[in-house]
């Protein structure tokens, strides 16, 4: 059983920063690419970052310059380091990662932090 968890949501003011971290544990052989999507309310999930297994990012468009996406591959952890955060960043955070327990990948999906930005 393979399984993500997220850590580091919260609420704050807008122009501050937050750090999201995503642990993956259990049975893992292999991970390609980590990332991070967002939902908020009445909004469809959006990819957010993503970054390959050799540390090719590729960012949305309105949070290239004030996010950046990092990995621990010897640890199975994937960070997002959020700065000059707006109320329009305000949704549920998920982590997700391509994971291979036995040579077949998989998208594993994270439970999901709520971050909170206030004007």
């Amino acid at each position: 059983q393979v399984q993500l968890v997220e850590s580091g949501g919260g609420l704050v003011v807008a122009g501050g920063s937050l750090r999201l971290s995503c642990a993956a544990s259990g049975s893992i052989f292999s991970i390609r690419a980590m990332g991070w999507y967002r939902q908020a309310p009445g909004k469809q999930r959006e990819l957010v970052a993503t970054i390959s297994s050799g540390g090719s990012t590729n960012y949305l468009d309105s949070v290239k310059g004030r996010f950046t996406v990092s990995r621990d591959n010897a640890k199975n952890w994937v960070y997002l380091q959020m700065n000059s955060l707006r109320p329009e960043d305000t949704a549920v955070y998920y982590c997700n990662a391509e994971i291979s327990s036995s040579g077949i990948y998989s998208r594993v999906w994270g439970q999901g932090t709520q971050v909170t930005v206030s004007s």
